[in-house]
């Protein structure tokens, strides 16, 4: 029985066994923490340094991975598995989980070219699928967009770089436009004033830029003024209520109607 049953072989066998598996996992657990630590090193040292925080999260993303899979060869390789054989077998894999995963294989090459085009940059405003907000992290497979009314979106690259990105902030300037009315009877010359006057008296409106105040309608019930001018992109919203509020006190001031829906009821008396 003991020629087919060494128990001391078996014992040393299973310690070094043991002593196998003990190396790898110190050695994935290491491995794992220095990848983390090295991506979050380089991502605070691109911080410091100011470069653009669109490329930090992606660039600090893809070194982190990319240490953590030759952290998994040297484990491979502690369980003597040769690293050619093994960087085959990944590569088989990947080919195949390639074909799986297509759709996703394709964000990550459209947050590559989002990278390379830079049609926007983390802060900027934007507009897309009908999704508006502020770009929070351009990521390796999808953007987070914080929205103006404060919700955080996730939205996959693929989605992004296939449709119209409209960029609200890029250029600094936004146009503000506006429609008021006002009735048949009332004098056009002084509407006309009143509404060149409240813009030209707000300090956050841009006087480089024209200032356009023109009849564009005679309506129904009333003639209809369009009104534009140029503001920086962070005061448009302010200067679009604020200007509808004083429109409405100065025309009210200055006995100028707004019209406004009216319908007449006539009741004629039936003979019995």
């Amino acid at each position: 029985m003991e020629e087919y049953f060494d128990s001391e072989a078996i014992v040393v066998t299973a310690v070094d066994f043991g002593q196998t598996v003990l190396l790898a996992v110190i050695t994935l657990i290491i491995g794992f923490w220095l990848a983390n630590k090295i991506g979050n090193t380089v991502s605070r040292g691109m911080n410091k340094k100011e470069i653009d925080p669109t490329l930090t999260p992606f660039i600090a993303k893809i070194i982190t991975v990319t240490l953590k899979i030759l952290v998994l060869i040297s484990v491979a390789g502690v369980f003597g598995i040769q690293t050619a054989s093994f960087i085959a077998v990944i590569g088989a894999a990947a080919f195949a989980i390639g074909l799986a995963l297509q759709g996703t294989l394709g964000h990550f090459a459209s947050g590559v070219l989002l990278l390379i085009l830079r049609p926007f940059k983390v802060g900027d405003s934007v507009m897309i699928s009908n999704i508006g907000g502020s770009i929070k992290e351009i990521g390796i497979f999808q953007t987070v967009i914080h929205t103006f009314d404060g919700q955080k979106v996730y939205l996959p690259n693929g989605m992004i770089t296939s449709g119209a990105i409209t960029n609200i902030a890029t250029l600094g300037t936004l146009r503000v436009e506006w429609a008021f009315g006002i009735g048949y009877d009332d004098d056009i010359d002084k509407a006309r004033g009143i509404l060149r006057n409240i813009l030209e008296n707000d300090d956050r409106v841009l006087k480089e830029k024209n200032i356009d105040v023109f009849v564009s309608e005679l309506a129904d019930s009333s003639v209809n003024f369009k009104v534009r001018c140029w503001t920086l992109a962070d005061d448009k919203w302010g200067v679009y209520f604020d200007t509808i509020e004083q429109v409405k006190k100065e025309f009210d001031k200055n006995g100028v109607n707004i019209p406004y829906p009216q319908m007449d009821v006539h009741l004629d008396k039936l003979g019995q």
